[in-house]
Parts: structure tokens; C-alpha cells; sequence
């Protein structure tokens, strides 16, 4: 469902790239011939000899610059714009630069880290680094993310992504009803996303193992962007259903539909039809809850996986909706993700998160040689017992090692 409905929260996690080193005072600096302050392993990557540091100098004025050059072993860098210079000077012309009058300050030149990809917790609780771990990505399969499209330049994603498809064309401009906005992306193709939900989708499915942002349940898998909902996440039931009938005629292994509504009888029949032809569709069961049999559509019919949503305690998410069509359930509770603004990223809840979950591991499963049928047989076979009742849960929660065949019962 649309990360905007009933029961749906949404906040901002998204940190600055900036996050501050530690900097060191005029009387924080390490001394130079002591290896047991500061990075040591640093220090020997620098080349500093016994008794050096690297510091960079902040000055007031020429002649404070003078004074810096004049007490450098060696001068490392002169910046154009900014009142500093980076040098290598013994302690003792350190201890003689911090009393300078015509000195703003004296740092240690330490290090910044780039920052690190973040394993989010839904990824973890359904086990699919180790799938990954096993060598299990998704390679080969084709994942369709039927949705409000895909940001077409995302870092996490772009290494993913293959063809596209608009049937509702990515505008940002104007407004919505309620006070929602576009995101705040570019416009490069038809199919690009224009409202961040199916960015999220897509992260969560199949986001690529580097060194940024997330990982996805499946890592190498190709994303197909199927755009059927417009910058405010509504599509009419026309679009939606050529989207599902486009990713039939593709004959691609997976369709993941966070989205849904009432029941038409032309969504079911475009079900029907991309079912024949042997995609494995998933959806999500709805945000309606607390209530009891009210999953919507198109995760209701029959050729659907419906896909229900839980928290990090193992509880079903309080906006679920339940009923006798859940197969299985996901993580859907405050879930990190890849969002097409300024390709950054958003925790999101609703079983729309939940569904591309079970999506990824439909496409690991099916890169794997799983026929439609027997990937449908396997998620639920596999699923792990928490607890919920059969309406709130299906089978279980996803599994995607074990799905795998991986054993993953000490992680």
C-alpha cells in the first residue's frame, strides 16, 4: 500500500554525509612519539618519522602562514581557498605554533571514514545475508517493481536497474490532495519515480551490496521499473492493470505490487494473465488494520502471494491487514530504504514494505531455477512459526536462507 495511508509512518533518517571526525584541540594534540595515542597504523600509512606530526594550521594572516611554512618539515598541502596549511613539524614547533597570536587553531590531521552500508533490520530478521553470504544474489532473475516507478540514477540502484515502462508519466511539478509532495527528483525518463514509494519498494527487493546506503533481500537481480502510479501514488485501475499485463508479456519471474484498492474485474483479469504467463506475483495485504479479513486487492486473488506485515519484535505491524488470503508475512515496521529524493533514504512503514521482501527472495528463488509454482510452495514451506495466527501470517515469516536451502538457525 501506498507509504501515505492509514497507519503508515513515516520519518526521516537520513543523516548528514558530513558526521563530524573527532578534531583535536590546541591541548588534545597526540604526542608525536607516543603510539599509544591515535591511529598508529595511520600515522605509519603517512610515512611520519619519530618524533613528526601532520597537522593542518589555521592562520589569521600572512604572517601567521609565514610562521606555519617556517616550522614545517615538510608542507603537504597550501589551500586556495581557505586559511590553511597542512604540514609535518616536530612537536616542539607544534607547541610553538598553538601559543601564535597570528594562529587560529592547530588539528591533528586525522581521518574520516566512508560511510558504511547499513544491513536494515528487516534484511537481517529474514536471514538474506545469508543467502548472500552463500552466494545466493538474485543474478538472472527479473524483478518488476509495479509501482510509482524507480529513480533511474539512485546509487543503490542503478547498477540494477533494466528496462522500463510508463503508464503514467513522472512529473514533479504542482501539488497533491492532502498536502503530499512529489519527490524531489529528476524527470530523466517516463518511468522515473516521482513519489519515492516505488524507489523503496525497489531498494528493499534489490538494492546492490556496496559500500553505501542499504542492502536488498536479492543484490544483483534486474529491476524493472513498471510506473503505474503518478507523483501522489494513485493510478487508475487501467494503468495498474497494463502494468501487470506489460510485465506478462515481458515474462518476467517476479511482480511486486505495493499497492491496492477494491476489487476490478480488470486488474484480476491482467492477475490472471501475467500468472499464465509464469510471473510470480506478490503483494501487499493492505493498511487497514487492526481488522480481521479485510486484505485488499489485487494481494486477495488467488494468483497472488499476499504478503502481510510484522515489527522488529516479531508482532504483526498494528496497520496490517489479515485474513485468509496472507500467505506469509515480512518486515514492514520502520523499514530503511532507498527513496528517489536527492537519491537518499526514508524509513517507511506498511505492508508495501513487507511485499518486496518476499519479492526479492521470489527472485533469488527463481534465478535459482524455482518454477512459478514450486517458488510459491518453497517461501511457504520454509516460512518460520512466530507465534501469529494463520490470518495475520500465513505460513510464517519469510525465511529467505532457508528458502535457499541455507541453515540459518545461529544467526
Amino acid at each position: 500500500m501506498l507509504g501515505n495511508d492509514n497507519g503508515v509512518s513515516r520519518r526521516s533518517v537520513l543523516k548528514a554525509a558530513g558526521a563530524s571526525a573527532g578534531l583535536f584541540g590546541a591541548s588534545g594534540l597526540a604526542a608525536a612519539d607516543d603510539e599509544s595515542n591515535g591511529d598508529n597504523d595511520y600515522r605509519k600509512s603517512l610515512g611520519l618519522e619519530d618524533g613528526q606530526v601532520q597537522i593542518n594550521v589555521g592562520f589569521k594572516s600572512d604572517r601567521g602562514r609565514q610562521k606555519a611554512l617556517g616550522a614545517a618539515d615538510e608542507v603537504v598541502r597550501e589551500f586556495n581557498s581557505i586559511d590553511v596549511v597542512t604540514i609535518r613539524a616536530s612537536a616542539q614547533a607544534v607547541s610553538g605554533l598553538q601559543n601564535n597570536p597570528n594562529v587560529r587553531y592547530v588539528e591533528e590531521d586525522g581521518q574520516m571514514q566512508a560511510l558504511a552500508q547499513t544491513l536494515p533490520w528487516g534484511i537481517d530478521r529474514v536471514d538474506a545475508e545469508v543467502a548472500h553470504a552463500n552466494g545466493d544474489t538474485g543474478a538472472g532473475a527479473d524483478i518488476a517493481i509495479i509501482d510509482t516507478g524507480i529513480d533511474s540514477d539512485h546509487p543503490d540502484l542503478q547498477a540494477n536497474l533494466g528496462k522500463g515502462r510508463a503508464f503514467v508519466n513522472c512529473n514533479t511539478r504542482g501539488g497533491c490532495r492532502f498536502g503530499a509532495k512529489p519527490a524531489d527528483n529528476t524527470c530523466h525518463y517516463n518511468w522515473d519515480d516521482d513519489n519515492d514509494h516505488g524507489t523503496h519498494c525497489a531498494g528493499i527487493a534489490d538494492a546492490v551490496n556496496n559500500s553505501e546506503g542499504v542492502v536488498g533481500v536479492s543484490t544483483e537481480a534486474t529491476l524493472h521499473a513498471v510506473k503505474v502510479l503518478d507523483k501522489c501514488g494513485s493510478g487508475s485501475w487501467s494503468d495498474v492493470a497494463a502494468g501487470i499485463e506489460y510485465v506478462g508479456d515481458q515474462g518476467w519471474d517476479v511482480g511486486s505490487m505495493s499497492l491496492g484498492g477494491d476489487a476490478s474485474q480488470t486488474i484480476k483479469d491482467a492477475v490472471s494473465y501475467a500468472h499464465s504467463q509464469g510471473v510470480t506475483l506478490v503483494g501487499a495485504a493492505g493498511n487497514d488494520g487492526p481488522c480481521t479479513d479485510c486484505v485488499g486487492y489485487p494481494a486477495a486473488y488467488s494468483e497472488v502471494i499476499a504478503v502481510s506485515s510484522t515489527n522488529d519484535s516479531d508482532g504483526l505491524s498494528d496497520f496490517s491487514s489479515t485474513g485468509p488470503e496472507v500467505e506469509i508475512a515480512a518486515p514492514g515496521t520502520d523499514i530503511y530504504s532507498t527513496v528517489a529524493n536527492n537519491g537518499g533514504y526514508d524509513t517507511f512503514s506498511g505492508t508495501s514494505m513487507a511485499c518486496p521482501h518476499v519479492a526479492g527472495a521470489a527472485g533469488q528463488l527463481r534465478a535459482n531455477g524455482y518454477s512459478q509454482s514450486d517458488t510459491r510452495s518453497r517461501l511457504k514451506d520454509t516460512a518460520e512459526n512466530i507465534g501469529l495466527a494463520s490470518n495475520e501470517s500465513g505460513a510464517g515469516l519469510l525465511d529467505a536462507a532457508a528458502a535457499l536451502g541455507h541453515d540459518s538457525s545461529d544467526n
